[in-house]
């Protein structure tokens, strides 16, 4: 690490900082550093390795590019629009130094001070002088002898060796810095600035760091960004103030990070997600000391994350972490720096919006964070939009979906979980994620299971119920708010026949007809007439003679033995059916149905079977996941379109499934991830059926993953994979620690 060989480098464009910091150079005061330390000429920015959006760059040893991610506007360069998990050659570029990526554009410095140019540019992001997107590098306008490069969102800037800066691309907010908000399809200079030793861009702002030690930003500002005390967007370069010894600077989405040469971090800008690193989440206009952070050799700024690496090789991070993009192991926003799991001899990093990269002293790169596109580089997406055979699982006899994690229970009354367990929810005594089934410990004799967002339930033979993960609201029923691991009995309840999850509330169905509630009542979702969270449960009032319930997201349903359907709880979107919005304490019943055996409840809508097979909906419609051939919202019961003889339904998040009587399984609505299982990622209005399964007895839809269990009691499962919920073995598509990347 003590070593003045060249450092690769992320989009902060990190200057000669090892030799400063690393390398132990003597100084004077902080704001000579850089100028007594450095040439203009002397200090070319060499970017190995960038991300942003949804594809990451990297330069290999032999002068070349190679590409991994999304690729919609030809970002990855090799001449197609295909997406790419196994890294990509860029066609026709040799010699590269440098590399930076922006929303969906790359560039390239070659080592003869060419740019070179690929992908969108719909606002000229590529500089030829043109707006036509580009599948091939081709050459920027104008601009030879330049140091580096830096790109975001849709807007490109170069540093040439006289110190100017040049910009072109997107410039609603100025973030070109030219005086005006004219976007520019071919590079023109940054009015008044000169001496500048390295750029970086957010998404619509802009930052330089001079030879001086000090930062000059420009564009919006309206989370103060700007860091110059105000919210007021530039157009010219202006100074941020009390920054000095600066020696590297990077931006995020709408925050910006500079590293001073004592090592310290410093942030501004928006926290809405602690992505500055204080301990809090209020926005700063002017610079803050990132807490705890010393001997820091670089930053990285993701949209909403921030990354650094010290002296000692570790990585740290903060900020969101929602697709594992601060690699601690977990999901969880972090509002001070945490260490980056199994990582040492950290040279450099790179942040996109969601995934991260790392260089390692041995030349290896490392990725963690989402790879819905492939951008980890590391040959997996993992999500599939077929069924897949769960390996390892026979005898089963529920299978049931939580948002992240699945269940099932086996015909020797065990419980099997896998999928996202941050909060305890597979059972297994842990909170690491599965990617295979684990058999949940302590249990035995369970005749059913259900799932909510994060926690779960489990019915046994002799009627109690037991229950774990997320206790938040006391979804758990056992008194307490405590998260639990490992099951523990819900209190009170006996001779109960069935369950069912919601996301923070749960709902049991005794032997007697009557209906059990606890957890979350904020929407009067548990039916007793109030607002009030219960950690044990309460009867909802006014329900008997009930055979069948179903918890969604906020509100809840129940069929009665003489096949009406009643409901409760939020209804903004309809999703009660009672023709109104208004939410309800009470159950009200669903006008217009009778006959009805068994309904679900989605995030937004409801499902409803009949006894003689056709099947009925309400609610949220914006993915068409009620089936009727539109996207229009319904407050009243509609029949979906061309389905008859259906035994068993389920609701997701946005889509829909069903079984009908001849074992055929048929999806529709969002199908982003593949959830319908038809073997593509096209949305569906009406009914389509899943490719390649026949004999099914049932089904259970996630928020975008699904499964679905055959007579033969094999489990299978299709869509998001986002935390091994799919079961099928293999890289999850968010990895909450690092693994080995093949971009290099």
């Amino acid at each position: 690490m003590r070593n003045c060989t060249s450092w690769w480098i992320n989009k902060s464009i990190w200057l000669g900082l090892l030799l400063v910091v690393s390398c132990s150079q003597p100084t004077n005061s902080p704001g000579e550093v850089v100028a007594h330390s450095f040439s203009l000429r002397g200090t070319q920015a060499r970017v190995r390795i960038a991300a942003e959006g949804s594809h990451s760059l990297a330069v290999r040893s032999d002068g070349t590019v190679w590409a991994a991610g999304a690729n919609y506007s030809g970002q990855l360069g090799d001449g197609s629009t295909t997406s790419r998990s196994m890294p990509v050659k860029v066609q026709g570029l040799n010699g590269i130094v440098s590399v930076a990526a922006g929303n969906s554009h790359s560039l390239a410095v070659r080592s003869d001070g060419t740019v070179w140019a690929w992908g969108d540019n719909s606002y000229g992001q590529l500089g030829d002088g043109t707006t036509t997107t580009r599948s091939v590098p081709v050459q920027v306008q104008g601009l030879n002898g330049v140091l580096s490069v830096a790109a975001d969102y849709h807007q490109s800037l170069a540093v040439r060796p006289d110190g100017t800066v040049w910009t072109w691309g997107h410039n609603q907010s100025g973030q070109l810095g030219d005086g005006t908000t004219t976007h520019r399809f071919a590079p023109v200079q940054v009015q008044g600035l000169s001496g500048v030793l390295a750029v970086a861009a957010g998404d619509q702002h802009s930052v330089a760091m001079r030879s001086d030690g000090t930062v000059w930003t420009w564009g919006s500002n309206y989370s103060g960004q700007l860091g110059d005390g105000s919210t007021t967007n530039r157009l010219r370069p202006g100074q941020v103030p009390g920054l000095s010894g600066v020696v590297a600077v990077t931006a995020g989405g709408d925050h910006s990070l500079a590293l001073r040469s004592d090592g310290t971090p410093w942030a501004w800008g928006s926290n809405s997600f602690s992505q500055l690193g204080d301990g809090s989440r209020i926005t700063r206009t002017v610079p803050v000391q990132v807490p705890g952070m010393s001997g820091v050799v670089a930053v990285a700024a993701g949209d909403y994350h921030s990354l650094a690496v010290r002296s000692n090789g570790t990585t740290w991070a903060w900020g969101t972490n929602s697709e594992g993009q601060l690699g601690d192991g977990s999901k969880l926003t972090r509002v001070a720096p945490v260490q980056v799991q199994g990582l040492s001899g950290i040279m450099t990093v790179a942040a996109g919006p969601f995934h991260s990269l790392a260089v390692r002293s041995d030349g290896t790169l490392w990725t963690w964070g989402s790879n819905a596109d492939g951008q980890r580089g590391d040959g997996t997406t993992n999500n599939r939009s077929a069924p897949m055979q769960v390996p390892g699982l026979s005898g089963v006899v529920t299978v049931v979906a939580g948002d992240y994690h699945s269940l099932v229970a086996r015909d020797d009354g065990t419980v099997w979980a896998w999928g996202y367990n941050q909060y305890g929810q597979l059972g297994d005594g842990t909170s690491s994620s599965r990617t295979a089934p684990v058999q949940v410990p302590g249990l035995t004799g369970v005749m059913t299971v259900a799932a909510g967002s994060n926690h779960s339930l489990a019915v046994r033979y002799d009627g109690t119920v037991w229950a774990w993960g997320n206790n938040q609201y006391g979804q758990l029923g056992d008194a307490t708010r405590t998260n639990r691991t490992t099951p523990v009995q819900v209190q009170g309840l006996s001779g109960v026949l069935a369950v069912s999850a919601g996301s923070y509330h749960s709902l049991a169905v005794r032997y007697d007809g009557t209906v059990w509630a606890w957890g979350d009542n904020q929407y009067s979702e548990l039916g007793d007439g109030t607002t009030n969270s219960r950690t044990t449960p309460v009867q909802v009032q006014g329900l008997s003679g009930v055979v069948s319930v179903t918890a969604g997201y906020v509100h809840s349903l129940a069929v009665r033995y003489d096949g009406t359907v009643w409901a409760w709880g939020r209804n903004t979107d309809s999703r009660l059916g009672d023709g109104t919005t208004t939410d309800r304490s009470l159950p009200v019943q669903v006008p217009g149905l009778s006959g009805a055996v068994t309904v679900d409840a989605g995030t937004f809508h409801s499902l409803v079977v009949h006894s003689d097979g056709p099947l009925w909906t309400w609610g949220g419609n914006y993915f068409g996941q009620l089936g009727d051939g539109t996207g229009t919202w319904r407050l009243t019961p509609v029949q979906v379109q061309g389905l008859n003889g259906v035994l068993a339904v389920t609701a997701g998040y946005h889509h829909s499934l069903a079984v009908r009587s001849d074992g055929t399984l048929w999806a529709w609505g969002n199908n982003q991830y593949g959830q319908l299982g038809d073997s593509t990622t096209t949305s569906r209005f009406v009914p389509v059926q899943a490719q390649g399964l026949n004999e099914i007895a049932t089904v259970a839809a996630g928020s975008f993953h699904s499964l679905a269990l055959r007579s033969d009691g094999t489990a299978w499962a299709w869509g998001f994979n986002s935390d091994g919920q799919l079961g099928i073995g293999g890289l999850p598509t968010y990895a909450t620690t690092a693994i080995q990347s093949l971009l290099y």
